[in-house]
């Protein structure tokens, strides 16, 4: 139950950070015992027709952007490192599938599941 208060608290942190909470529905919480990456849309790309997600960890006040289509690629990688970004992609990668299918809920104004994955 604590990590689950975490993952709620560094979002948190995001929405203070970035725009009003209401603003950046959460799609994916990745967390290692290093890190928890979470990955989010802003209702403000609700307009933009390609899929992608921003995504930032606890101290991020730049998130990164990452296009999920065509193919999956980074359109900004706010201030992560190289490394980050390398991790984050192959994450994107890993999970296209289920962000898409986020993707498209969203854009259809239907609910978003939040998907937990602790490794």
């Amino acid at each position: 139950m604590a990590k689950i208060c975490f993952c709620h608290f560094f979002c948190v942190l995001l929405h203070h950070k970035m725009q009003s909470f209401s603003k950046m529905p959460k799609v994916l919480l990745y967390t290692t015992a290093k890190i928890m990456w979470c990955f989010l849309f802003y209702n403000k790309d609700f307009n933009e027709n390609r899929g992608h997600v921003h995504v930032g960890k606890k101290d991020t006040t730049h998130l990164a952007k990452i296009w999920l289509e065509p193919e999956v690629c980074v359109a900004d990688k706010g201030d992560l490192t190289d490394a980050q970004i390398k991790e984050i992609t192959e994450l994107a990668i890993t999970h296209r599938s289920q962000l898409l299918t986020q993707w498209k809920n969203f854009k259809e104004g239907k609910a978003i599941r939040i998907i937990k994955i602790k490794k």
